[in-house]
């Protein structure tokens, strides 16, 4: 099973890697830093200077329907910034 689950593409995370050559991916739960950097090196062939991770909790909801109270949550997840090295660029939208 790959470390990488997918890249993040927002507006910020756009913006980050056009100035500051920082990209950003959700990533399994339990993959550490060198395993990140291992993995993107090793998808798109360009060298890996830093790794910052984030862990983020499931957020809980509730709503009031007719048959009671349905509790639920979204899933937890990790994201991964990884700054490149000058120069390198990873192109999400290049048809392979």
């Amino acid at each position: 099973m790959s470390v990488l689950i997918r890249p993040i593409i927002t507006e910020k995370m756009t913006a980050d890697s056009e100035l500051f050559n920082r990209y950003g991916f959700y990533v399994q739960p339990g993959a550490n830093k060198l395993e990140i950097k291992e993995a993107v090196e090793a998808t798109y062939g360009v060298s890996v200077e830093k790794v910052r991770t984030m862990n983020y909790g499931p957020a809980r909801k509730s709503r009031y329907t007719k048959t009671g109270i349905q509790h639920g949550k979204t899933n937890a997840m990790k994201k991964a910034i990884v700054d490149v090295a000058e120069g390198d660029i990873i192109d999400f939208y290049s048809n392979l």
